[in-house]
């Protein structure tokens, strides 16, 4: 039997053993949007908690729009010409239209991915697009502080314009719960300072910072504290299906229309299943996000419920960019170098997480459990060894020797997640 892992642009033919008798796990069938223009103007003619976007932009002169960097396959192609148009009619010039790249701590998104990543050429040509740099400290306003001390510092792009509207993909979050909404404001545009604060060993290690977990979820509770001083803030939230096809839009306020989404999603997103098995083999989800070794840790996370005790963990992520930043490979160095509970140990006491820090911790909760076994194509001899894991050469041979056949004749027990981190299997006995 042949599996398509996700796996860059394109697929990863996987060949297993019909006598393994795996699980194949996928979201449901998601409706599709037949017409994703015509969808996206009907979101905005029908918004949640808010006015239309006609008749919230009239009085405004100025307006500015966040949009994911390049790491999120939003549709930005069909949202932005869509609100843009909007504006335009409502009356604000084009000059005074300004699209923020919510880089968070993430690189800045030039050239031709730029114009990957919007999609349009007339709006390439016709407005001021800028990334976030959250190092920069002349920036950023610092709004106040959280309940939870988290001094709060935002770009002043977004502070001052008159109309402030987000954009983003709603889809299963290893920290947050879900991606999208009021995560494309914190961490997206926020300072580094308040990026470091929040993502914290303290915050990571709660166990409600978990996949598609809301309720309770420390980085969600924050990153609402956040929206709200910032006073009315719009958003555009998007779902996909595992082909990447618009299933789902809405528009209005922040808060009310991404947990529309959020309702949404969840019925696609989450599957159940009824044991935990020996092998799991899942993908870094495909382009973008199975770019660096960085993102790649969600795909090892995720599925952590159904991975059995002393399991293992089979991932293909192609990591065409290498590790990621120079302070995660810092942060991989010391996981290597001290070992998973005295990294861990290292980190505790920290107010200020180092920048990055939180992907290394997020993927000592998989090495807790079992151990993890990477196919990759992207990385050279010294990013491999800072992973932390094996690094397989041939994906079915491993597989083929983690699947001999018991004693009793019984073969030990597969799930394979071809979409990774987007689908969330869940245990239930």
């Amino acid at each position: 039997m042949i599996v398509n892992l996700n796996f860059g642009r394109d697929h990863l033919p996987v060949n297993l053993d019909e006598s393994w008798n795996a699980s194949i796990i996928r979201k449901s069938a998601m409706p599709i949007e037949a017409d994703p223009a015509l969808a996206m103007k009907r979101a905005l003619a029908n918004p949640i908690g808010s006015e239309k976007l006609s008749t919230e932009a009239k009085g405004s002169k100025t307006a500015t729009i966040l949009i994911c960097d390049v790491t999120r396959p939003v549709p930005n192609y069909i949202i932005l010409p869509a609100l843009i148009s909007e504006l335009l009619q409502a009356g604000i010039q084009k000059e005074s239209i300004t699209i923020l790249i919510a880089t968070g701590l993430h690189r800045p998104n030039e050239g031709e991915e730029l114009q990957q990543l919007i999609g349009d050429p007339w709006i390439l040509d016709n407005i001021l697009i800028q990334n976030h740099y959250a190092r920069n400290d002349a920036d950023h306003i610092t709004l106040g502080e959280t309940s939870k001390g988290t001094v709060v510092k935002i770009d002043k792009r977004f502070v001052d314009a008159d109309l402030k509207i987000v954009t983003g993909l709603v889809e299963p979050h290893f920290m947050a719960g879900y991606s999208g909404g009021r995560k494309v404001i914190a961490p997206g545009i926020a300072h580094a300072d308040t990026i470091t604060t929040f993502h914290n060993f303290k915050f990571m290690s709660h166990p409600n910072a978990d996949t598609c977990v809301i309720d309770g979820n420390p980085l969600h509770e924050e990153q609402v504290e956040i929206v709200k001083m910032l006073g009315k803030v719009l958003c555009v939230n998007t779902v996909l299906d595992e082909n990447r096809n618009l299933s789902y839009a809405n528009f209005g306020e922040i808060i009310g229309s991404h947990m529309k989404a959020v309702e949404f999603a969840e019925k696609y997103v989450s599957v159940t299943t009824k044991e935990k098995f020996d092998v799991v083999l899942t993908s870094g989800a495909g382009f973008p996000l199975d770019q660096t070794y960085y993102q790649t840790v969600k795909g090892m996370v995720v599925p952590l419920q159904i991975l059995k005790e002393g399991g293992k963990l089979v991932i293909a992520s192609q990591c065409t960019e290498g590790m990621g930043s120079e302070e995660y490979k810092n942060a991989q160095r010391q996981l290597v170098s001290l070992g998973v509970k005295n990294f861990l140990k290292h980190i505790a006491q920290k107010s200020f997480a180092d920048i990055d820090e939180w992907q290394t911790q997020m993927q000592t909760k998989t090495m807790e459990i079992g151990s993890i076994h990477l196919y990759e194509s992207g990385l050279n001899d010294e990013e491999k060894s800072l992973t932390g894991v094996e690094i397989i050469d041939d994906i079915e041979l491993f597989l083929a020797g983690c699947m001999k056949q018991k004693s009793d004749g019984t073969y030990p027990t597969l799930a394979v997640i071809p979409e990774g981190p987007y689908v969330v299997p869940l245990y239930k006995y």
